[in-house]
């Protein structure tokens, strides 16, 4: 009892006065120096940096090492509690998406019913909430529980982002798809990113190992089937799992090359034959990030692949995994589909750097999909142009420039620009 009201005195000074607690880790980063540490025991404060490292998120939006750390008396064990505090003003011109994200597929158009040239927006929803508990075990290695949250649910309620746990290469739970390469992904202030990125979140069972410079991925994830559902068409409890897998070469710390592959079985049921059918889709990918010189970065993805729209961020709620096949009355078809993006980074300082991204997401037609002259969604494309300071480690500044087409099957295009500041905050 004396331990835990010596623990809550702790936490309550440690509120009221925010010095660092601990003396500084040698081989530590700056961040990671700034960190608040609860300890019961001083003499452990190097097992306690150890296991709060382990597994960060890599992706540039998600939440970094927590800043406030308890321990348990051995120092092999840390819960770590952090937030993040993300504001981000938006002003659309010549165009607008109508969206908090930019999403090309979005764009207003003529005769729709919010088609404006100007629109501004403010918003937060990108805050975050995120809990993390490591640790190193002698008998099963390091292990990872780790929930987050954004408010980004129905009326800005926090919504689930992450939440599983890691143990011996084994990860279970909700996380980044295995076919998304988090760690290719550029830097926007745009918090979703590019419309022909790969970026989607699943509950899944995956495998992961790394030996000298290769790493691998193997996995089994709940399904999400996006379709053009009609009075005709229904989608029915898929039958079988998607299986992902990637095999990954990296060099130099920070550099990879990632191949990855998906399959996928989508049941719909026919109300015109009374039948329950299933498509199989299927998606192959390459993705890089590298180091040319020490202050340039570049990277890039790319996806092709039939009946895979939910994973890219521009189709992902266009419901054309499956669609209606114009061919044969009472059944659906999948289309073939390809997305990719190119970037590069340029580092002035250790805190400031400035980069540029320019994506496109295509739908293919087949079997006459979609009606011709229809002005169905054909093609998206996406440029952003960015800077980024990093004001202290706990405060961020950004501003971005966005600009997007939308062209359609009858060869109309749309366009949109956004200007965008950042204020993030994180501890």
């Amino acid at each position: 009892m004396r331990r835990i009201f010596k623990l809550a005195f702790m936490v309550g000074i440690a509120f009221l006065w925010i010095p660092r607690v601990a003396s500084q880790d040698t081989n530590s980063s700056k961040d990671d120096d700034n960190r608040i540490f609860f300890m019961v025991y001083d003499e452990n404060e190097n097992k306690i940096v150890q296991v709060t490292d382990i597994t960060r998120q890599v992706r540039f939006h998600d939440p970094k090492a927590p800043r406030f750390v308890l321990t348990d008396s051995k120092g092999t064990f840390s819960l770590g509690i952090g937030a993040t505090v993300r504001t981000e003003l938006n002003y659309d011109f010549g165009g607008i998406v109508d969206n908090k994200d930019f999403y090309p597929s979005k764009i207003s158009r003529p005769g729709e019913g919010n088609y404006n040239k100007n629109q501004f927006q403010l918003d937060a929803t990108g805050s975050s909430i995120y809990v993390k508990l490591v640790g190193k075990t002698k008998r099963f290695g390091d292990i990872l529980v780790y929930v987050n949250g954004y408010f980004r649910g129905s009326g800005n309620s926090l919504k689930m982002h992450h939440a599983y746990v890691s143990i011996l290469g084994f990860t279970a739970g909700y996380d980044y798809g295995t076919f998304t390469d988090a760690a290719a992904a550029p830097a926007t202030v745009d918090f979703e990113g590019p419309a022909g990125q790969v970026l989607y979140r699943t509950t899944q069972l995956r495998y992961a190992r790394s030996f000298k410079n290769f790493s691998f991925g193997v996995g089994i994830e709940v399904p999400e089937v996006n379709a053009t559902e009609t009075e005709n068409f229904a989608i029915n409890t898929q039958r079988a799992p998607d299986f992902p897998a990637y095999v990954q070469y990296n060099w130099g710390g920070s550099c990879h090359f990632r191949l990855a592959g998906i399959l996928r079985t989508m049941t719909y049921s026919s109300n015109i034959n009374k039948k329950a059918y299933t498509e199989t889709g299927w998606g192959v990918q390459g993705s890089t990030t590298f180091n040319p010189t020490q202050k340039l970065k570049i990277l890039g993805q790319i996806t092709y692949g039939k009946g895979i729209g939910h994973f890219f961020n521009d189709l992902g709620g266009l419901n054309i995994d499956l669609v209606p096949d114009q061919e044969e009355a009472g059944k659906m078809q999948i289309l073939p589909m390809m997305g990719w993006y190119a970037g590069l980074q340029y580092n002035f300082t250790p805190n400031v750097f400035a980069s540029g991204t320019y994506s496109q997401a295509r739908v293919h037609t087949e079997n006459n999909y979609p009606v011709t002259g229809s002005d169905t969604y054909r093609y998206g494309q996406y440029l952003a142009i960015n800077t980024f300071w990093k004001v202290s480690p706990t405060l961020q500044l950004g501003a971005e420039y966005l600009r997007g087409w939308r062209t359609d099957f009858n060869s109309e295009t749309n366009k949109a620009n956004r200007a965008s500041l950042l204020v993030q905050y994180s501890f």
